[in-house]
């Protein structure tokens, strides 16, 4: 299996996929509201759409947000699988403050091997692959040469010189458990601060060195931790499951998350 190749794939999956949010995103568009509650706007399935239709092309099957629900029993039987959230952060996206992502994770045997995030608004990439590492670059364009493109990236995590430690959360999402991690971290480091931030971007802050931790004690689901949780382990970080050592796992029966902690 060539992986450069998929991850080449990947990374224009999702700088396509941004285009297509950012239409949708300059116009007057609507919002339905799926069971849960949650929003859903013409861009999470407009992205999604273009990012399968590249995806399936690859042979790899998909697990979307977005798309077709596929039972464990066959699901349990996939060696390699696509991890894809066309618009993580579609709350933001209604709000229009710019904090949304493109996500996608290739996933083998439950653990996330390579990660993409694109930053529409930004036009900022993220990507990562195991045995290769985890890099940003400002890019609005697809990429033909995927080796040019390494080379032209800054690889994470960046030394920022930070006095203070800093822990990011969800912006939508609090929870007692949060605070305690705050006061914990304050008692062994003094100078802590806390950022709220939308999307998989926490992911983002903690893999190039702007923050020390995120915490994540609130429901999750698969698709919207693949693509950070390569991106922070192929930087040299954790992503563990609240109060152990195992790290999140992919690909499972039930695709909710555990709490979790980056760090």
């Amino acid at each position: 299996m060539n992986f450069k190749e998929l991850l080449k794939i990947a990374i224009n999956a999702s700088i396509k996929g941004g285009c297509a949010i950012m239409e949708v995103y300059a116009s007057d568009f609507s919002v339905e509201y799926k069971n849960d509650k949650s929003p859903l706007t013409f861009a999470d399935k407009n992205c999604n759409d273009l990012i399968e239709c590249l995806l399936l092309k690859t042979g790899i099957p998909i697990i979307s947000e977005e798309g077709t629900e596929v039972s464990f029993d066959k699901r349990k039987k996939w060696e390699y699988s696509w991890l894809v959230d066309p618009l993580d952060g579609t709350k933001e996206f209604v709000k229009r403050n710019g904090e949304f992502t493109v996500n996608i994770a290739l996933i083998h045997n439950g653990s996330p091997i390579m990660g993409v995030i694109y930053v529409p608004v930004k036009a900022e990439l993220y990507f990562a692959m195991k045995d290769l590492g985890s890099y940003k670059i400002s890019r609005d364009a697809v990429i033909s040469d995927l080796d040019d493109l390494i080379e032209k990236s800054i690889k994470l995590p960046i030394e920022y010189n930070r006095e203070n430690y800093v822990i990011v959360g969800s912006r939508s999402h609090s929870s007692v458990e949060t605070e305690e991690l705050f006061y914990e971290k304050k008692k062994e480091h003094g100078n802590v601060d806390f950022m709220a931030v939308g999307s998989s971007l926490k992911f983002c802050m903690v893999a190039e060195g702007k923050a020390d931790a995120y915490a994540r004690y609130a429901p999750t689901m698969e698709w919207d931790t693949g693509a950070g949780d390569a991106i922070c382990r192929m930087a040299g970080f954790q992503v563990l499951q609240y109060n152990t050592d195992i790290p999140l796992r992919y690909n499972k029966k039930n695709l909710l998350n555990p709490w979790f902690l980056v760090t």
